[in-house]
């Protein structure tokens, strides 16, 4: 079983906290965490190219130019895709990435990718980060104690007054992320070098990984 030291947010100790195996030493299986990324990722994509098909181009009412004795090939439209100004032959259109992934095997999916953090000891748990009021500069010196860089930080989502105070405070610091438990995702955790979990986070994140 994974313990991990309990700090403040000055990094001082303040005890050790036992994580529960089933969730936080899952073996990885890159595959997975491969399709659930990809999918996070397609979801992202607007999807709202689109180029002019011959329903589109404007004009097309009269034959541009006589059948015979010009010498070009017939041509009955200047919406055709070989005349200049007309239509896009197989052109992208407006459509939807994202495809389906199921829960349980996105829970999955998240299990191996805070595993992962775990075994490289990459997760850090913070007994709680009390900021008096929401400055950037007040989290910049609490970062900087902790040893932050590229993070991802869980709030328990519990205090609204304290979580908000988090939240803006990091906003403006590039490579700080700041969540709740039911917006962590696998691309998030993958994505940052490491994971700060306020010790109140805990209880959350468990409940919704089971």
């Amino acid at each position: 079983m994974a313990t991990l030291k309990v700090y403040d947010q000055d990094k001082k100790e303040a005890g050790e906290i036992t994580l529960a195996p089933e969730l936080f030493e899952v073996e990885v299986r890159p595959e997975i965490l491969n399709l659930v990324v990809r999918a996070h990722r397609a979801a992202l994509r607007a999807g709202t190219h689109q180029v002019k098909t011959r329903a589109f181009v404007s004009g097309g009412g009269r034959k541009p130019f006589k059948q015979k004795g010009t010498g070009n090939a017939r041509q009955g439209t200047n919406r055709s895709p070989i005349m200049r100004g007309g239509a896009v032959v197989f052109g992208p259109q407006p459509r939807d990435y994202s495809f389906k992934i199921n829960k349980k095997v996105r829970t999955l999916a998240l299990r191996m990718a805070l595993s992962s953090r775990v075994a490289d000891n990459d997760v850090m748990v913070v007994k709680a980060i009390d900021l008096a009021e929401a400055k950037t500069k007040n989290f910049t010196k609490v970062a900087g104690a902790l040893g932050l860089s590229k993070a991802l930080v869980v709030c328990p989502g519990d205090d609204v007054a304290k979580d908000t105070a988090v939240l803006l405070s990091a906003r403006n610091i590039p490579g700080i992320t700041v969540v709740t438990p039911d917006k962590v995702n696998v691309y998030e955790v993958l994505n940052h070098k490491q994971v700060v979990l306020l010790e109140g986070s805990l209880p959350h994140l468990e409940a919704r990984l089971k």
